[in-house]
C-alpha cells in the first residue's frame, strides 16, 4: 500500500516545505539559528498545513484504494473479538456485492445506505480536516 502513497505525500510534502518564504529562513539563520533550529523552529510550523493536507490526501488515498484495502484487511464479513482476524471494509462490501445483489431487495438497499453512510463519513473527517489545516494556516500567517 505504501508504493501508491509515499509518493503522492513526498510530493505534496516537498512542495509544501518549499513554499516557505525564503525571507522567514534568512532571518532566522540571520538570527544566529542554526540550520537545524530553522527548520525545526520556523519551516515546519509555517509548512504545518501542508504537510497536515499532505497526510489527509495520502490516508484519504490509502482508504480509498478499495481493492488494496480489501486484500490488506482479508475481506472477511465476520467480526470477532480478535483484531488479527480479517474484516470487510464498507467499500470492499459494496464493492464485492452489488454485482450480486437483486435490485430492489432489501440487501441492494443496505448496500446503498452503506455508500451513503461511507459518504457522510468521508464528508465528515474532510470538513474536521480542513478546519484543522485552515488553523494551521492561520497561525502560519502570524509569523
Amino acid at each position: 500500500m505504501s508504493f501508491a502513497i509515499i509518493p503522492l505525500v513526498f510530493t505534496i510534502a516537498d512542495d509544501a516545505l518549499s513554499s516557505v518564504p525564503d525571507h522567514l529562513r534568512s532571518a532566522s539563520l540571520g538570527a544566529g539559528a542554526t540550520p537545524w533550529q530553522t527548520t525545526v523552529r520556523v519551516i515546519v510550523p509555517a509548512a504545518t498545513s501542508g504537510l497536515f493536507s499532505a497526510v489527509m490526501i495520502g490516508l484519504g488515498r490509502a482508504v480509498g484504494e478499495t481493492m488494496i484495502v480489501l486484500m490488506a484487511a482479508g475481506n472477511t464479513p465476520l467480526m470477532g473479538w480478535n483484531i488479527f482476524n480479517g474484516f470487510q471494509t464498507l467499500s470492499a462490501a459494496i464493492a464485492t456485492e452489488l454485482p450480486e445483489a437483486a435490485r430492489g431487495s432489501a440487501h441492494y438497499r443496505v448496500l446503498f445506505l452503506a455508500a451513503v453512510l461511507l459518504f457522510a463519513m468521508t464528508f465528515a473527517v474532510n470538513t474536521i480536516a480542513e478546519v484543522v489545516r485552515q488553523r494551521f494556516r492561520r497561525r502560519s500567517h502570524e509569523l
